[in-house]
């Protein structure tokens, strides 16, 4: 896993690098292979909302090897069981949708880590171990695994400050789409009370000394979150991408 292991990501996470990511959200490896091949930091395989689930995520991975581009899962929701599957298969990067509490941040870590340091469950052969080939990886595993949570309701907002102090958060992330609907302004992520409370969260997540990221897939406002301080900046998505490329393409001939 050799953009994976050890975890330079997490390394450049926490040192405040400034890390330019993309989404993954076709579900397939040849499109991720090739948004490997960009250069981007880091690349969201999503498996909230995109069809992907581990029979998919495992090609994808495979399509990462030797890429400077770190996976970073976002699994379906923050449950154990869906962590550990992914924890097996080679994810090192995990991206928590919908916390809200500091209970939830806890929650996610512990799912991250084997005992006594959290709940993962033990297996001897899997492909994260290069199929028990690792003969130091249960010893230092725990320590290469980063967990970014996401901000995306008024709940999470007021708790940020405890969910920020959670050890083993190691960043904070906010949701504009999900944020700017809780909020009561739904499909405007760039309403001036949104950006607001992003900005909010941002300023937060710094006083707690862990770097804030977002989505951001408008080219105006991944700039002004960056100048906000956003050290992990996702600017657009492979499905993106290619909708607006093949439009414009059909658009330019039938002008």
């Amino acid at each position: 896993m050799s953009n994976a292991w050890p975890n330079t990501f997490r390394r450049r996470l926490l040192a405040g690098d400034t890390l330019i990511g993309s989404w993954c959200a076709l579900a397939n490896p040849l499109t991720t292979e090739v948004l490997g091949l960009a250069g981007f930091d880091w690349l969201v395989l999503d498996g909230e909302h995109a069809p992907n689930d581990i029979t998919t995520f495992i090609p994808q991975l495979m399509a990462l090897k030797g890429s400077r581009s770190a996976p970073v899962v976002r699994p379906p929701c923050n449950e154990p069981i869906i962590i550990k599957r992914l924890l097996d298969i080679g994810f090192y990067n995990f991206l928590i949708p919908f916390v809200e509490t500091a209970d939830d941040a806890q929650r996610a870590v512990a799912a991250t880590r084997y005992p006594p340091a959290g709940i993962r469950g033990v297996s001897v052969s899997h492909r994260s171990n290069m199929y028990g080939t690792l003969p130091d990886y249960n010893v230092t595993i725990n320590d290469n695994i980063s967990v970014m949570v996401q901000i995306e309701t008024q709940q999470a907002v007021d708790n940020i400050d405890a969910i920020a102090a959670v050890e083993g958060v190691d960043g904070i992330f906010v949701g504009p789409g999900d944020l700017s609907a809780a909020l009561g302004y739904l499909g405007q992520p760039a309403h001036p009370e949104v950006l607001k409370v992003i900005r909010y969260v941002f300023d937060r997540a710094r006083s707690a000394g862990k770097p804030a990221g977002i989505l951001a897939p408008v080219e105006a406002d991944a700039r002004r979150y960056l100048e906000w301080g956003a050290s992990f900046v996702a600017v657009g998505s492979d499905l993106g991408v290619f909708r607006h490329a093949t439009q414009a393409l059909c658009d330019k001939f039938r002008q």
